[in-house]
């Protein structure tokens, strides 16, 4: 808990001065800062090199008491209601204790002296993000009185607090209800500490209550006295920093009202498409279900707008809006397991504000450095050259930093920052990449130049019926594939459609499809997409069964097939035939009055032809015939 009092806790924005505070400061006799007092076990406060050595000897200290709670927070009218429970697992050794609530608050910015040099990843531009702050005292400031402090006693408590809006005079602060917490612990006694200042030598009595016997921080959640209340808590892109346009958007669902949710319709809005996701469960209240959105992410900045629609079978309005930057990337071919990646980075003047990093898809930091030396004179640069091994099939995000986001230019001198592959080639960045404000990064699709290969079997039509067939294609991959699935055709007909696949354990896609014309030649071919790119096996004919006895169709016979010259077609009452080729081109045709037609194909290019056999009595059967040169 952060603690600003005293003479360089000054009342400009951000006025972090409270009453509490100073209560604390003064009965900790704090007189120097940085202080801290680590669990109240001392009487005054302590330099920063004390604090590790006083850590450990209260982390290795047995507990009296356990602590827990639950904070309600109603976001309309900002009322919490907090209950806490103490359970004494062993005797205090005073009968009677002290449960202090406090209100923390997390993201504030602010100034901070040399906060840039001591702590430069805590900055955003130059300002300081202020954490764990203490904002205000639910109980009195030194706690509230709990008795009896025996083992197996339980102790509960209950306030309702209204949350300030703002807190702070002058130059307040608005109390942000995402970046709140609330703390509760267990102090032993209160102690009197006679002060007496050297300079008049004049007496202060200070109370302090010490030291905390246990501490935790309340379970925070948002809930209103209304029967149905889901709201949006967070958004977050699985595969953010992937190199795929095809990504999943995680959408946490709370339950912030009094019954059970059974139904949602949760429509989100991105990149000028509209996702619909209905969902069924049960969601009690306060607690939060995942929504998981499949997408397709625009390159660049852009808006997210999602909103609740419907909750238990009821019309209902929430929006909820995020900003997504959905990075390019570069793609590299490879050879080999490795690729060796050139950084030259100029710094400016300031190098201690300049870090960087390479990491993989999952987080993991293959490279970093930063920060350098600050260089002397008003502005300068100087050159920093990084050879950076990276994995194949990985997608490689480098991003550059600078503590005070300014960028690496221009004023204190022009930086800039080039990444090269093996062989010299400018990936990313130039003389001119110095003006990046705070961070910046860059993707880099590192692929294998064989490992990485996909590749799409033929599809095997199985289970055949007058009107459906499952479809099954083998599949070799490296990089898990985003979609797969088959597209099919009628051999007359140009118009293709698809059916989404999924992939088995074995590497193999599978698909059913409904909807097929009876006694039809199709064509289908299986397809993959992998890293935004589609793959597609060779196409493979079948034909659905007819529908009914047909005795015309058991009596056809193709002869040769395949052939170079003729095809000869036999049959009881063909009537006329058709050929096409396998694109659905209408490519010969012939008439027949008795049991059998020939079809010359010297003109034919070598390849697969689809026959349309009609019959006298208005049968029709397709065949398949190759021409061969």
């Amino acid at each position: 808990m952060n603690v600003h009092a005293g003479s360089y806790a000054v009342t400009s924005y951000p006025n972090f001065n409270t009453t509490d505070g100073t209560a604390i400061a003064n009965g900790f006799q704090i007189d120097g800062y940085p202080a801290g007092v680590v669990n109240r076990s001392t009487p005054n406060g302590q330099s920063r090199g004390a604090w590790v050595s006083l850590a450990n000897q209260q982390m290795n200290q047995n507990a009296e008491c356990n602590v827990a709670g639950m904070v309600i927070v109603n976001p309309i009218t900002r009322m919490a209601t907090i209950n806490v429970e103490v359970y004494y697992t062993d005797n205090s050794s005073v009968d009677e204790n002290y449960l202090t609530v406090v209100m923390l608050q997390d993201s504030i910015l602010g100034s901070q002296a040399g906060a840039s040099t001591w702590n430069p990843g805590q900055m955003i531009g130059n300002q300081y993000v202020h954490m764990h702050v203490l904002r205000d005292v639910i109980t009195n400031t030194w706690g509230d009185a709990i008795a009896p402090t025996t083992q197996g006693t339980l102790v509960t408590k209950t306030y309702e607090y209204q949350i300030p809006v703002s807190i702070g005079t002058p130059n307040g602060i608005d109390v942000d209800l995402n970046n709140i917490t609330f703390l509760a612990w267990v102090s032993e006694r209160s102690q009197d500490y006679d002060w007496v200042n050297p300079q008049n030598q004049q007496h202060y009595m200070f109370t302090a209550v010490r030291p905390i016997l246990n501490a935790c921080e309340l379970e925070y959640v948002l809930g209103v006295d209304e029967p149905i209340y889901p709201i949006v808590a967070s958004v977050g892109i699985d595969g953010l920093y992937e190199c795929t346009q095809s990504k999943k958007a995680e959408i946490n669902i709370q339950n912030i009202g009094t019954s059970t949710l059974n139904s949602m319709t949760v429509i989100m809005d991105y990149g000028g498409e509209t996702y619909t996701q209905n969902w069924e469960g049960e969601l009690l209240p306060f607690v939060r279900e995942k929504i998981i959105i499949p997408m397709t992410t625009p390159f660049g900045t852009n808006d997210m707008t999602i909103s609740i629609t419907e909750a238990n079978g009821q019309a209902y309005s929430f929006t909820h809006t995020e900003t997504i930057n959905s990075l390019e990337w570069v793609d590299l071919e490879v050879e080999g397991e490795t690729e060796t990646l050139k950084l030259m980075l100029m710094q400016d003047k300031f190098g201690n504000q300049t870090t960087w990093s390479f990491t993989a898809s999952d987080g993991t930091v293959l490279a970093s450095g930063g920060p350098y030396q600050i260089l002397p004179g008003s502005s300068g640069t100087q050159i920093h050259v990084e050879n950076v091994v990276v994995p194949v099939n990985e997608c490689v995000r480098f991003t550059i930093r600078d503590a005070m986001g300014d960028g690496i230019c221009c004023t204190s001198g022009n930086g800039y920052y080039i990444v090269k592959d093996s062989h010299n080639n400018v990936l990313f960045g130039d003389q001119n990449d110095g003006d990046f404000g705070e961070e910046f990064s860059h993707l880099i699709s590192i692929r294998g130049g064989q490992t990485s290969e996909v590749e799409v079997g033929a599809t095997e039509v199985l289970n055949m019926t007058y009107h459906g067939a499952d479809f099954v294609a083998p599949l070799t991959f490296v990089d898990y594939p985003e979609e797969v699935g088959f597209s099919y055709r009628k051999v007359t007909n140009s118009n293709v459609m698809t059916v989404e696949g999924h992939l088995n354990e074995f590497s193999r896609i599978f698909a059913h499809v409904d909807g097929l014309d009876a006694n039809s030649i199709y064509m289908v071919k299986a397809y993959a997409i992998v890293n935004g790119e589609t793959y597609y096996g060779s196409e493979t004919t079948f034909q659905t069964v007819l529908e009914g006895v047909n005795d015309f169709a058991a009596s056809l016979k193709l002869y040769p097939n395949p052939t170079s010259s003729v095809l000869n077609i036999e049959g009881e009452g063909i009537n006329s035939v058709e050929v096409f080729n396998v694109v659905g081109q209408h490519v010969a045709s012939m008439s027949s009055d008795g049991n059998k037609a020939q079809i010359n194909t010297e003109s034919l290019n070598a390849g697969v032809y689809f026959v349309r056999i009609l019959a006298n009595d208005g049968n029709m059967v397709n065949r398949t015939f190759t021409v061969v040169r």
